[in-house]
């Protein structure tokens, strides 16, 4: 048969199967059109993938098919890549041809366990009852970091504490649903108390990496997003490849229970990122990426605001620090999660080794650390390493960040001495709510499981928790009292870890559900779960599925009557 070959393809001429257009789903221009001007001048890097469907999502509540493919069109990327990524994230709605984009407005109701605790499953119900599907859709979501004003949920952008249907209709009303700005420490402020004068003593080498390096271990500092590797340790090995080195800023705080680095950043956002640029220095970055959760609107504004401050005034070059916004995904709180959804893939943690300092972003030898770590660089490089390392107590140094909730007097953030025990802890946010006795407390989010009133002597710090089958992690501390149920709070964790699996791996995809049917009954098929959690801990590809099954082991050891 002949062919004419023309500048868009090889077609088949005369009668039979010839086509017109290329197979799979055509673009239209209106889309298109649509898309570009959306996206204007901005880079059509595939790594910004996620950012430009964040447009898309914020310009039209939605991401319809036909603005898909036109991205896919505008950014040569295949369909399925584009369709796999919007899909994975939840704060992305994708809207086929034949179905009904989603009302205008939503509110995101938390039912994390704080928020739970505080009635959160109620206030859904009430809020479902008695607005207007048609005008808004009420759905729950995991954790939004603000367990010391529970219940919370998000109307648009507005996160509304200690939420009632009554405020809700307020909020709607005055169309109150744009993030609020706190009152922070801006740039001037920062400076005129001694900010970025370390950094800039540093750049003029008043002090070598190596000599930093050394004062940061001297200080005991660990990471502070849960794993507690020495912070210091971490700067050699990146050094020790070749360049060029990222920096990254692990800023998804998702575990349920934590908003300890939410406090920081909405008081001192410059501590933290005067630290960030003091690691990069360090370790001779080429570029800084901050990874910051969807759920601080707030939060991102600030970051936004004073990123620009700071290439005003020559700290840094344009575009050396860039802000990216997760989309709800949890396990991008995963240091190489994050790093595929910084490059604008589905957040799915990579197989180890090689690890990230060796290659991370875009394959590059990449140094990745928590927030309230690098707040801390910044203050020991101002302060001396004195500023951990002198506290003492219970025979542990250091101060640790507890985030505090739960059936206590006054929720909140408390900078205890790292020695302190859940004993400390409660006298320090205020002792148990009236009428409420101690039970149980969460010692570092779901991950951590549930451990009973009497162990109270411990340590809560890393290391010190490992004897009882747990760990500190990222210290989000949830205090339940003898009016709550071990068994239900068991039960709501691994829910969230069920909804939150990123699905790579069957053990911890079929595992959380497996294990979620089987919680629900009247009584526990305990040898069954016990095998359940073996394979989960064993076979799961990164630490969502090996401590998912925390909650049940430590639930059914401490709480059998229970269950």
């Amino acid at each position: 048969m002949s062919v004419v070959t023309t500048t868009t393809g090889v077609w088949k001429s005369g009668k039979g199967k010839g086509r017109r257009t290329p197979k799979g789903r055509q673009f239209d221009d209106t889309a298109l059109a649509e898309v570009r001007a959306l996206l204007g001048d901005r880079e059509r890097r595939r790594d910004l993938l996620i950012e430009h469907l964040h447009l898309i999502q914020d310009a039209y509540g939605h991401l319809a098919i036909r603005h898909l493919r036109a991205l896919a069109e505008e950014m040569r990327l295949s369909q399925a890549e584009v369709y796999e990524v919007a899909t994975f994230y939840s704060h992305f709605d994708v809207i086929r041809e034949d179905e009904t984009p989603p009302p205008a407005l939503t509110i995101r109701v938390c039912d994390s366990l704080a928020c739970e605790m505080a009635g959160a499953q109620q206030l859904m119900t009430q809020l479902k009852q008695g607005l207007d599907p048609a005008s808004v859709r009420v759905l729950r979501a995991p954790c939004m970091g603000r367990c010391d004003t529970a219940p919370v949920l998000e109307i648009g952008h507005h996160h509304i504490d200690n939420a009632t249907p009554q405020k809700v209709q307020e909020a709607i009303r005055d169309d109150n649903t744009h993030a609020h700005m706190p009152d922070y420490e801006a740039y001037a402020a920062y400076c005129s108390d001694g900010g970025y004068a370390r950094l800039s003593a540093l750049r003029d080498g008043e002090q070598t990496p190596e000599q930093v390096q050394e004062q940061i271990l001297s200080s005991g500092l660990r990471g502070l997003g849960g794993a507690g590797f020495p912070s210091g340790k971490k700067w050699s090995f990146v050094r020790a490849e070749s360049g060029p080195r990222y920096l990254a800023v692990n800023g998804d705080e998702g575990e349920p229970g934590t908003f300890k680095d939410r406090y920081y950043l909405e008081r001192t956002p410059h501590l933290f990122l005067e630290g960030m640029l003091i690691a990069a220095w360090a370790v001779e970055a080429d570029k800084c990426f901050i990874y910051m959760r969807d759920e601080y609107p707030a939060v991102l504004q600030i970051l936004k605001n004073e990123i620009e401050a700071l290439e005003a005034q020559g700290v840094v070059s344009k575009g050396y620090i860039d802000l990216r916004r997760g989309a709800g995904a949890y396990i991008c709180g995963e240091e190489s999660a994050m790093i595929e959804s910084i490059e604008g893939k589905r957040g799915i943690p990579r197989h180890r080794p090689p690890f990230v300092a060796q290659k991370g972003v875009f394959d590059r030898p990449t140094l990745v650390h928590n927030i309230e770590t690098l707040y801390w660089i910044a203050r020991i490089c101002r302060e001396g390493h004195e500023v951990l390392s002198s506290v003492e107590k219970n025979g542990r140094t250091g101060l640790r960040s507890y985030s505090m909730s739960g059936r206590i007097n006054n929720p909140g953030v408390y900078l205890l001495p790292a020695g302190s025990t859940i004993t400390d802890l409660i006298e320090a946010a205020g002792g148990m709510l009236e009428g409420h006795e101690f039970k149980a407390y969460q010692p570092g989010g779901p991950s951590a499981g549930l451990l009973p009133a009497s162990i109270n002597d411990v340590p809560m710090d890393f290391d010190t928790l490992q004897v009882h089958g747990t760990f500190i992690g990222s210290a989000a501390i949830v205090i339940l009292s003898n009016k709550d149920s071990a068994k239900s709070a068991a039960l709501n964790m691994l829910r969230f870890f069920e909804d939150e699996s990123c699905g790579q791996c069957t053990p911890c995809r079929v595992g959380c559900e497996k294990a979620v049917k089987l919680m629900e009954k009247d009584k526990w098929d305990k040898p069954l779960l016990d095998e359940l959690c073996t394979v989960m801990v064993d076979a799961s590809i990164c630490g969502l599925g090996q401590a998912a099954p925390n909650p049940i082991r430590m639930t059914m050891k401490h709480f059998a009557d229970e269950v």
